[in-house]
């Protein structure tokens, strides 16, 4: 069944949004990111300034009117929106499973060895070409990775933009697929702001960390992938909640790494082991306490890491 145009704009639409979170869009007068858009007038407007960037008078909605779920229903002549996790972003041609005609009749033996048929051509091309079947692979991974992680699909989303740009420039070349997509998912993660370690996405990955930190630094080099340094304050709360600590120790897990962040010692140090250490100090001071061997399984990190990390940190904060 063909697509119709909305099912285009919708497409078109889905893509700007894609690219906006992974290259987010400044004013060009202030240079503020607080940018909105006017509903009634389809202007582009910068809150700041008050600038106006696009005029863009393009109705988006639809040319009909529903006031209910069933109108809704009946009246909507597109499928499913379209995603980036799918190679065909989702606009390939389904054939159902079932054996049935559209009145509900079950088909004829003739008409079932015809329709498996047709299912087993339509799976095989729907890769054309080796590209295809390339990324076909990769976003597959991607998907099976961050279900492991529990990872949102906007992430997924943005992982799999990286990955079609890297496809695009020519990177993947002397590398290995899985390779590539575990360090574009992990980049992803670095961008949207989620706290997963590097052990972590290892971890579910089909390749060993040293090559996974590699790919990632080479694709985020050639690709101009602006990355903020990790706060270790995000992976405080997961890691509380792990262990099992109280909202005390969480907060005073906290102010530890503000003090001594501030004073330096954050620097050239692992988010994942500074943050343990923390919460390794603030279950002392909190009566809660936790061994170095429970808080180190939790993070992922040595008890050796927490150990120094531990004692630099108290030194800092002067308490003994």
């Amino acid at each position: 069944m063909e697509r119709s145009t909305r099912q285009q704009e919708r497409q078109s639409e889905t893509d700007h949004h894609v690219e906006e979170s992974v290259s987010e869009q400044t004013c060009d007068e202030c240079g503020s990111s607080s940018l909105v858009t006017s509903e009634d007038q389809g202007e582009l407007v910068c809150e700041d300034c008050g600038l106006i960037i696009e005029t863009t008078n393009i109705d988006r909605g639809p040319e009909w009117r529903a006031f209910n779920h069933a109108e809704r229903k009946s009246k909507s002549r597109v499928g499913a929106p379209t995603t980036q996790t799918m190679h065909d972003k989702g606009l390939t041609t389904q054939i159902d499973w079932k054996d049935q005609d559209a009145h509900g009749r079950s088909l004829s033996a003739d008409k079932r060895s015809r329709m498996n048929r047709l299912r087993k051509w339509q799976e095989r091309i729907r890769a054309k070409d080796a590209g295809e079947r390339n990324l076909q692979f990769a976003l597959s991974e991607i998907d099976r990775m961050a279900s492991a992680l529990g990872i949102p699909r906007s992430v997924r989303e943005v992982a799999s933009v990286i990955y079609r740009r890297a496809l695009d420039e020519d990177l993947i070349r002397g590398r290995s697929i899985e390779g590539v997509a575990t360090a574009c998912l992990y980049a992803a993660c670095r961008r949207e702001g989620i706290p997963r370690s590097l052990e972590e996405i290892a971890d579910v990955s089909r390749v060993e960390r040293k090559e996974i930190g590699r790919t990632y630094r080479y694709i985020a080099q050639e690709l101009s992938l602006a990355m903020e340094p990790v706060d270790p304050k995000e992976y405080v709360p997961r890691f509380c909640s792990e262990l099992d600590s109280s909202e005390t120790v969480q907060a005073k897990a906290t102010e530890i790494i503000d003090t001594t962040a501030e004073q330096g010692l954050l620097s050239g140090k692992s988010p994942t082991g500074f943050a343990a250490a923390a919460i390794y100090a603030a279950s002392l001071l909190c009566n809660e306490k936790r061994t170095q061997k429970e808080v180190a399984a939790v993070a992922q990190v040595t008890e050796v890491t927490i150990r120094n990390r531990y004692q630099e940190q108290i030194e800092a904060m002067g308490l003994h």
